[in-house]
């Protein structure tokens, strides 16, 4: 592999001076490609997000990999578009070539502590969020587990906090950026996700099953032990009264559907068969 990411730096660095050729288009692909295989680590380097699309998603410590395949440094160049209250940083990551100096290509970032995760965080307890002022707080609903929901009383973050927090997620935004453009990665890979707001990036990577069945109706619970129990001797005087066990079973489960030990408990209710004796 040494001989092949050689072959393609030096292609990186001369291609400004004109079109590259197929081969070292092809050559390029290939250098991603067979890094990919041998020194990332799915879940380390890159990652899929289901319900984001085919193409693996590109973390932080893939991005520094291909830099360091690639050979480039990595520069920032920082606007503070702050105002007094709200931290906002926009960075320009450019990348130039370890050896020659020469400019490779390079990305943009941009990073708010007006950004729903930055904005809001939750309050210590109740009397805290009592204790702030009206504008300043705010009850927020969000999605649970196995589509339950659920009040989460919040206060706004002092955003000078979170100046340090969001120049750093600013300059990873951007030199994500410049290494997908510079490598060319993005047909290998798709844009960083991994820094979305946690609610934002589990409502648009949701796994299309679960979704289904979000627009669907939830299944109806199974009978609790209890009810069944106060249940059981009307089933079993509906058996005694002749009715079938498969009609009980079908009765019982117009109301809930029954667990399997729930329909043995009915079947065992069932009167035994009279057995014929023989004439004497």
């Amino acid at each position: 592999m040494n001989a092949l990411v050689a072959q393609e730096t030096r292609a990186l660095t001369q291609h400004a001076g004109g079109r590259m050729a197929v081969a070292e288009i092809i050559s390029h692909v290939q250098v991603v490609q067979e890094v990919m295989r041998a020194v990332m680590k799915e879940g380390v380097h890159y990652g899929k997000i289901p319900g984001a699309g085919d193409k693996p998603t590109l973390f932080k410590a893939g991005a520094e990999v291909l830099c360091m395949v690639f050979r480039i440094a990595d520069n920032y160049q920082v606007e503070d578009l702050s105002t007094a209250d709200c931290i906002r940083y926009r960075v320009t990551c450019i990348g130039t070539h370890q050896t020659s100096g020469v400019v490779m290509g390079a990305g943009l970032g941009e990073a708010s502590s007006n950004e729903e995760k930055y904005k809001w965080r939750k309050a210590v307890c109740h009397e805290e969020w009592e204790e702030t002022p009206a504008n300043m707080r705010r009850v927020k609903h969000a999605r649970g587990r196995q589509n339950t929901t659920y009040k989460q009383e919040q206060v706004r973050t002092e955003p000078a906090d979170l100046a340090n927090t969001v120049l750093k997620m600013a300059n990873k935004r951007a030199k994500m950026a410049m290494v997908l453009n510079v490598t060319a990665a993005s047909d290998c890979f798709s844009q960083d996700l991994e820094d979305m707001d946690e609610a934002l990036r589990e409502h648009l990577a949701r796994h299309p099953d679960e979704a289904q069945a979000e627009q669907q109706p939830p299944a109806p619970s199974a009978w609790p032990d209890d009810a069944f129990e106060q249940q059981m001797a009307k089933f079993s005087g509906a058996l005694q009264k002749g009715r079938s066990v498969d009609d009980v079973i079908a009765w019982a489960e117009t109301k809930a559907p029954l667990t399997d030990a729930q329909k043995e408990r009915i079947r065992a209710a069932a009167p035994s068969p009279a057995t014929e004796t023989e004439p004497e």
